[in-house]
């Protein structure tokens, strides 16, 4: 799974993100990648491994993920996309 958004203030962002680790867990994701853009250090982008695509596209879907998103400072629409290589 690959995630692209921006973010109000990465720092604030970040910290919101490492305390829904357990989630991403939970949800069978594993962090492969977690990048910021050059241009602009508050786009991040992160590469996910999912053992389970119908848990990682719940999970992704939830309103939980919308909530912890919002409250972390998200300020456009995740951009996700599944992948196989």
């Amino acid at each position: 799974m690959f995630i692209r958004h921006k973010v109000q203030d990465y720092k604030t962002w970040k910290a919101a993100f490492d305390a829904h680790a357990s989630r991403r867990t939970e949800a069978g994701l594993t962090e492969k990648y977690l990048l910021r853009s050059l241009d602009d250090p508050n786009e991040v982008f992160g590469l996910f491994e999912a053992t389970d695509l119908d848990q990682a596209r719940a999970f992704s879907e939830s309103a939980d993920l919308r909530q912890k998103m919002q409250e972390a400072g998200v300020v456009d629409k995740p951009d996700i996309y599944f992948l196989n290589s």
